[in-house]
């Protein structure tokens, strides 16, 4: 359990915080801010999912059995800037 806490539902949050920023109303946070956050919440997932895809491919050349988690995790953070360039 503590695994699939830790590598998909922790990492699941970025792509549910950007959905949710992306099908908020215009009216309700104003195009510029709600562009803005959603460019942050990909930004900050970008950089999270290439630190743990580094962390994923060190553990498996050094034989960690553990290792697919954090690419699993760094694959669930590149759904928001996935979704920023079709949204875009």
């Amino acid at each position: 359990m503590k695994h699939k806490f830790r590598h998909i539902i922790l990492p699941a949050l970025a792509p549910a915080a950007f959905l949710l920023v992306a099908a908020t109303p215009v009216e309700t946070l104003g195009c510029f801010t709600r562009g803005l956050m959603a460019l942050t919440i990909a930004m900050v997932s970008v950089i999270s999912g290439l630190i743990l895809a580094v962390k994923g491919h060190l553990g498996r050349w050094r034989g960690d059995p553990d290792a697919h988690w954090w690419v699993l995790s760094a694959i669930i953070l590149a759904i928001p800037p996935a979704a920023l360039l079709v949204l875009g």
